[in-house]
């Protein structure tokens, strides 16, 4: 009885959603192409399917939101965000709150150890990290790209965000917050969808 609800169901979703098949191979190929620039912290990988380990934890860690067809959990201090039926991870952020100039600083190097060196900064408080399809842009291409007017074509990206200068003076005493998010514009709008 269960196999044929499931079939009866198939057909339907079938009739009704007549594009679902071509929107699961779009975002698949898209999760492939992402998966491919290897952008990870922690051993996640944006674009990837979680190991089952991953899962166990995902499993153990949801954290409850309100964004459909996602589903989110936290490990140690990575928050996690999936596509629902395909447990591929469309997003990674950590976000931290009254942190000190020291914290930034370690946060920051460790970003740099991951990633290397940025692609644009702005305000001494703002660092980006833009990835195309054959990798990491560095700043004189995404500058020159930019100057020509030519599409970046960016795939994913990494952005830091701070209350406290990441670059030049910091103040020993000030304490802020400060966030970073992995993520792919492309497939964001296409899950969105």
């Amino acid at each position: 009885m269960a196999k044929l609800s499931s079939i009866v169901l198939y057909i339907l979703l079938s009739i009704c959603l007549p594009n679902h098949g071509a929107f699961a191979d779009e975002l698949g190929e898209l999760m492939n192409r992402v998966a491919s620039l290897a952008i990870s912290r922690n051993g996640y990988t944006l674009g990837k399917t979680l190991t089952e380990k991953q899962m166990v934890i995902a499993q153990h860690n949801s954290v409850n939101h309100a964004t459909p067809g996602t589903f989110k959990f936290k490990d140690k201090n990575l928050y996690v965000v999936l596509e629902k039926t395909t447990h591929r991870i469309i997003i990674l952020y950590e976000q931290y709150e009254n942190t000190t100039a020291q914290q930034v600083r370690d946060l920051v190097g460790s970003l740099y150890l991951d990633f290397g060196d940025p692609t644009l900064m702005a305000h001494d408080k703002i660092i980006y990290w833009a990835f195309g399809a054959k990798g990491k842009l560095s700043k004189k291409q995404y500058q020159h790209d930019k100057h020509v007017k030519k599409k970046l074509n960016v795939l994913a990206t990494v952005k830091l965000n701070s209350d406290i200068n990441v670059l030049g003076k910091r103040e020993k005493t000030k304490v802020g917050d400060i966030y970073f998010i992995i993520s792919s514009e492309p497939v964001l709008k296409l899950v969105q969808k």
